[in-house]
């Protein structure tokens, strides 16, 4: 039997991609075989695409930040899972494809009667939103927030997480999509025509309790300049390269020295390698306000799994709101599908 996955042939646009046929083997000790149902196309995976992160993947290869699947097949010793469990990972790479091959330690428990679609959002989008908000900034109730990038998967995200928490949230976003920010709760700014520090400013003289970023740049210290003392600002963007990195995490230093009682901190899923138990346990809690309906994560189009070159550029041209969602084919039949999602596009 074969299967087919999207592959990054060189650096570029969308038309890099090709659809690419593999033998469907067996899964070795300790592996499993997942058959995807759903996985999310997303900034990492355009910024791997062109070789923008500090770290890009080898070419060829398969993009695909996190997925939801059926577990098809297991290998021998494995245990934690079993054929026909719903299950979810952070991949990082190798979502683009109709199965996956995954160590048992790198899967998500999913209930089986979430959708999955919207499931899938939660594994980096809302897990990203929640942990910056929960355990880097520690927020709480009545705090005064800011969302750099309010309208795309992860601002959406912090709209809803921080409505549960009963943040006061400003979200910068273009005047197309404030609509989203004002239907959460939100103060829209548009980034174009407005200066976020003279708008937060004249409406909150006292300050920021948190900035939630995920652009990085310039936004890092005008960021700062909204904080009251006690403040923290949390980096959660892609850096772009490794120099990038390194410059960020020196400004982070010094900008920490300073004796203004303010905290820069980054964030990233990578640590989920090392330390496992705070994201099962966030996830496990997502989950669970998805089962409630407490969370509603916004599709703005859900493509066929091998559409992720028309998926991508979608992304890529900033017209969407909320997230765009590769699938499988029998779930474009399913409810909440292309055409009730389109207003958020």
């Amino acid at each position: 039997m074969k299967y087919r996955s999207v592959v990054v042939t060189r650096r570029g646009g969308p038309d890099v991609f090709r659809i690419v046929e593999h033998a469907l083997r067996e899964p070795t000790i300790g592996e499993t075989r997942i058959r995807i149902l759903a996985t999310t196309v997303s900034a990492p995976d355009i910024q791997a695409r062109y070789g923008h992160t500090p770290f890009p993947p080898r070419v060829p290869f398969v993009p695909g930040y996190a997925i939801i699947g059926v577990v098809d097949a297991v290998g021998e010793g494995v245990t934690k899972a079993a054929a026909g469990d719903r299950v979810g990972a952070l991949t990082i790479t190798g979502g683009y494809a109709e199965y996956i091959y995954l160590n048992q330690d790198e899967l998500i428990p999913v209930p089986v009667a979430l959708d999955p679609a919207e499931a899938v959002t939660l594994i980096l989008n809302y897990l990203v939103a929640y942990q910056v908000m929960h355990r880097s900034a520690r927020v709480r109730s009545g705090d005064k927030v800011l969302i750099v990038g309010a309208s795309g998967g992860i601002g959406t995200a912090f709209l809803q997480l921080g409505r549960l928490a009963h943040l006061t949230m400003f979200g910068i976003a273009s005047r197309s999509k404030h609509h989203i920010l004002v239907e959460h709760g939100a103060t829209p700014i548009d980034y174009h025509t407005q200066d976020f520090v003279e708008v937060i400013l004249n409406a909150e003289p006292d300050g920021l309790h948190a900035v939630f970023d995920g652009m990085g740049g310039d936004y890092v210290r005008r960021g700062l300049s909204v904080l009251r003392r006690g403040g923290t600002l949390v980096v959660y963007g892609n850096p772009l390269s490794l120099l990038g990195l390194v410059r960020l995490l020196a400004r982070v230093v010094v900008f920490n020295l300073l004796p203004n009682g303010k905290r820069v901190k980054v964030f990233g899923t990578t640590v989920s390698r090392f330390n496992r138990r705070p994201f099962e346990e966030d996830w496990a809690v997502l989950f669970r306000l998805l089962e409630e309906r407490r969370i509603n994560p916004i599709i703005a189009k859900r493509f066929p799994l091998m559409e992720a070159a028309e998926a991508n550029a979608l992304l890529e041209s900033g017209r969407t709101a909320g997230n765009v969602v590769l699938v499988a084919p029998e779930l474009l039949e399913a409810p909440g599908t292309v055409q009730e999602d389109a207003e958020y596009r």
